[in-house]
């Protein structure tokens, strides 16, 4: 790999890079796929998208506890602090100096999207999962619910989340290539090309996907249809 990525690793325990590297895309990554993909349920309206959050809402509370620590929070979290400890350590090598490969330019923006995803996603989980637990109510992750935050304020947040989408899915793209290489997957440089055009086909997806999703809050009413009773009362 290029000299700016051999510094990092230089200064690091080789070992906890691979490990780092692992939790990016198992199981955090694969997490970041299925939520979006299964966000993009948007786009069928508010009945389908509730009847997601319904399905997971009717799992045993323990287990979907546990799940999510050991499955989601503990690598994520991990991955973030140990992924930004990275970063203060690791010189930058592309903007301003001669080394401007493409894989330079990828690390370079790999860290600074790391550190924008670091904030972001505090601020993302503690208004939706960490607001959920508190109030013990998953109205605030619902259709309804999105679709307010989205369109208040000029749509500050709209543009926030499509920042965070991409970045996000640049990430991980990124990532899937990366990981390739430190775990020797990838070892010629071939086959490192074909792994990088795959990581940009996973980012274009995971960026469509996710904003497809965003825009799926915004063309459907903010309230599902109503019962057949409340509309059979109506129509009497």
């Amino acid at each position: 790999m290029k000299a700016e990525m051999s510094l990092a690793l230089n200064r690091e325990s080789f070992f906890w890079h691979k490990v780092h590297s692992l939790t990016g895309v198992i199981p955090v990554g694969y997490y970041m796929a299925q939520h979006l993909v299964l966000n993009s349920f948007t786009l069928g309206g508010p009945e389908k998208f509730n009847g997601v959050i319904e399905f997971f809402e009717g799992i045993p509370k323990h287990f979907l506890i546990v799940l999510e620590v050991f499955a989601i929070w503990l690598p994520l979290i991990f991955h973030a602090i140990y992924g930004m400890f990275i970063i203060g350590r690791s010189q930058q090598n592309f903007i301003g100096t001669k080394y401007g490969w493409s894989q330079n330019r990828m690390y370079t923006f790999q860290r600074y999207s790391g550190i924008f995803l670091f904030f972001a996603l505090i601020f993302h989980v503690s208004t939706t999962t960490v607001q959920k637990y508190i109030t013990g109510n998953a109205e605030a992750i619902k259709y309804a619910a999105w679709h307010d935050k989205l369109t208040a304020n000029g749509g500050i947040l709209l543009i926030f989340y499509v920042l965070l989408v991409l970045t996000a899915s640049y990430h991980l793209g990124y990532g899937i290539w990366n990981f390739c290489i430190r775990w020797g997957i990838t070892v010629t440089d071939a086959a490192q090309a074909r792994i990088q055009k795959l990581a940009f086909a996973v980012f274009i997806f995971l960026t469509l996907t996710g904003w497809g999703a965003l825009a799926g809050f915004l063309i459907h009413p903010s309230t599902a249809a109503a019962p057949p009773t409340v509309q059979a009362s109506l129509v009497r």
